[in-house]
C-alpha cells in the first residue's frame, strides 16, 4: 500500500510537470524543450533556500519565479532574436544545466532534516490526533502518507481550477488564440510575441513548481532529475486526452491531471512486477510512441468511415 500511495503522490506532483507541457505543447503548439532543465531548476532553487532557512512555501514561490524567468528567456530568443522555437528551448535547457549546478553548489543537496511540505503535512496529521496508522482496504497505512497524499492532491486540484480560470479570462482567451491563429491576434491589435512569452513563462513556472515539489518530497536535489522529464509530461497529456477526451478546456487539464497519476501507476507497477528501473526510459518513450501512432493506426483499421470521424 506504501507503493501505491507513493505512487500517487508523486503522480499529483507531476501533475503540474503536465500541465505545464500541455500550456505549451498543446495551447501555443511551442515545442518546448526547456523544461527538462526547468525542473531541475526548480529543485535546485527549492532546496538551495530550504536549507538556508527559508520555508517552504517560500522557497517553492521563488522556484516558480526561477521556471518562469527560464520560460521569458525561451520565449525572447524565439520571439526578439527570431532562432527556431526547438533551438531556443534546446540553448536555455543547454545553459541551465551549468545554473543549476551554481545554485546548488554540488551536483545533489539532500533535505533530510530540513523543513519541507512533506513535514507540514506531517504537523498536520499529528494535529488530527488520528495516530500513526488507520485502517485502508485491509491494510495498515500511516497516516503520515495519506496526509501527504492529500495535501499535493488539493494543490495540484487547486492550480488546476486557478489554470482554468485564467484561460477563460480576456489574456487567457487571447493566449489561447494566439496558439490557434496567431494572424488573428495580431490584426486585433495585440502583440503574439508577448502572448508567447508570457505563455512559456507561465509553463515553465509550473514546471519548476513540480521540481520543487518533487525535491521536497523525495528528500534531495539533483541536477540530473530533469533528464526525461519532457517525455513524461508527455505521455501524461496523451494519457489523459484518450482517457476524458478533447471536448472543453476543463477535460484537458483534468486530462492531463489525471494521466499524469494514471501513468505513474503503471510505472510502479511494472517496477513492482521487475522491470529493471534501467529500462524505465526506453519503456517511457516506447509507450508515448504507442500512444502517438494508434490513433491513426485505429484509423485504419476501422476504414474510410473511421478516418472521416477522426478528421472530423
Amino acid at each position: 500500500m506504501s507503493l501505491v500511495l507513493g505512487a500517487l503522490t508523486i503522480g499529483c506532483i507531476l501533475a503540474l510537470l503536465a500541465l505545464g507541457v500541455f500550456v505549451s505543447f498543446r495551447i501555443f503548439a511551442f515545442p518546448d524543450l526547456t523544461a527538462e532543465g526547468t525542473v531541475t531548476l526548480g529543485a535546485a532553487v527549492s532546496a538551495s533556500l530550504i536549507v538556508h532557512g527559508f520555508d517552504p512555501a517560500t522557497a517553492t514561490a521563488m522556484a516558480v519565479l526561477a521556471g518562469a524567468a527560464a520560460g521569458m528567456v525561451t520565449g525572447i530568443l524565439h520571439t526578439r532574436f527570431k532562432i527556431n522555437g526547438l533551438l531556443a528551448g534546446i540553448l536555455v535547457m543547454t545553459a541551465l544545466y551549468s545554473v543549476n549546478l551554481h545554485i546548488m553548489g554540488r551536483s545533489n543537496i539532500p533535505l533530510m532534516g530540513s523543513a519541507t511540505f512533506t513535514t507540514w503535512a506531517g504537523k498536520l496529521a499529528a494535529a488530527g490526533h488520528l495516530g500513526e496508522t488507520v485502517r485502508l482496504l485491509g491494510r495498515d497505512v500511516a497516516v503520515v502518507d495519506l496526509t501527504v497524499l492529500g495535501v499535493a492532491l488539493l494543490f495540484v486540484v487547486l492550480v488546476a481550477i486557478a489554470l482554468h480560470a485564467f484561460f477563460r479570462t480576456h489574456l487567457g482567451t487571447a493566449m489561447r488564440a494566439t496558439g490557434d491563429n496567431p494572424q488573428m491576434i495580431r490584426a486585433l491589435g495585440a502583440s503574439d510575441d508577448n502572448m508567447i512569452t508570457a505563455g512559456l513563462a507561465l509553463s515553465n513556472g509550473l514546471v519548476a513548481m513540480a521540481g520543487a515539489l518533487l525535491a521536497q518530497y523525495q528528500g534531495f536535489a539533483d541536477v540530473q532529475m530533469g533528464i526525461g522529464m519532457l517525455v513524461w509530461g508527455l505521455a501524461s497529456v496523451i494519457i489523459g486526452e484518450a482517457l476524458i477526451g478533447t471536448g472543453k478546456l476543463g477535460h484537458l487539464f483534468a486530462g492531463a491531471v489525471f494521466g499524469s497519476v494514471i501513468f505513474r501507476l503503471l510505472v510502479a507497477v511494472a517496477l513492482r512486477w521487475g522491470l529493471d528501473p534501467n529500462d524505465l526510459k526506453f519503456i517511457t518513450a516506447a509507450f508515448v510512441f504507442l500512444a502517438l501512432v494508434s490513433p491513426g493506426l485505429l484509423a485504419k483499421l476501422r476504414g474510410p468511415a473511421g478516418a472521416e470521424n477522426v478528421n472530423a
